[in-house]
């Protein structure tokens, strides 16, 4: 008999761990919240019932209320017109009457009680449900982020930083020997004779430009009285007025011969 019950015991035990291996947490808390989502139609119908029977004998209370006013009318009639027989049969069905008005209106009570006590636990259910529902979506995003860091610890384990690590530094040692070989030609192209050289002509011009630049300020008088240095170097290229007046006579005679 102990055998038989260790058997069992190693059985479960079995069936157990391999249930533990299959069974996805998150499945079956998706399934758990579709089901009792399943099971709010079945409430508001049986809600539905419980107010349809309300609302039924709240019609025949008022229909009973109406036909035992109409009934005691009659008696009264019968009476006033000395029909004693006819107002008896008339008695007899009012007080029937007044009776299943009684009980209906015992049962209406009790239908809206039921009413309300239906609503409250539907609502207590749809809230409880809610609640889970909110607890399982956790749970689910905290089963799937414990999945990814498995997943990521696996890759971690599987992945050996210095083979890659040694990839990583002969390219960056041939990217720098590549960024220091363009600086050097860079810093040849700017430092050749060609380069100096434009940087000479650009330096006569601009010094022919600032001469041209004195050279109209001191026909304009802006800069005063020019010295006799200056002045010999700013009519350096301009020919004197009697140079002009003996030219014109040189001419005048060769013409004229």
């Amino acid at each position: 008999m102990g055998l038989w019950i260790r058997v069992k015991r190693l059985f479960r035990a079995g069936t157990g761990a391999a249930l533990d291996r299959i069974e996805d947490p998150e499945m079956v808390l998706q399934q758990t919240i579709r089901d009792m989502r399943e099971r709010v139609p079945e409430l508001n119908n049986s809600v539905a019932q419980v107010m349809a029977t309300e609302r039924m004998l709240a019609r025949s209370k008022e229909k009973l209320s109406e036909e035992v006013v109409d009934l005691d009318s009659k008696v009264r009639a019968s009476v006033k017109m000395n029909r004693d027989d006819i107002a008896t049969a008339y008695i007899g069905t009012l007080q029937q009457k007044q009776l299943e008005l009684q009980k209906t209106s015992l049962q209406l009570e009790q239908a809206g009680l039921a009413s309300k006590q239906a609503l409250k636990a539907r609502d207590n259910y749809v809230l409880n449900m809610n609640k889970r529902s909110a607890e399982a979506m956790q749970l689910i995003s905290a089963s799937k982020q414990a999945k990814l860091q498995e997943q990521l610890a696996q890759t971690m384990e599987t992945f050996n930083l210095g083979d890659d690590a040694s990839t990583f530094n002969e390219m960056r040692e041939k990217i720098d020997r590549r960024v220091a070989a363009a600086e050097a030609k860079l810093q040849l192209g700017t430092s050749s004779v060609d380069a100096q050289m434009q940087d000479i002509e650009r330096e006569a011009m601009d010094m022919q430009l600032q001469d041209k630049l004195l050279e109209y300020k001191q026909n304009m008088g802006l800069l005063g009285a020019p010295s006799n240095n200056g002045g010999n170097q700013l009519n350096a290229g301009t020919p004197d007025k009697e140079d002009h007046v003996l030219d014109n006579d040189i001419l005048s005679n060769g013409h004229s011969k």
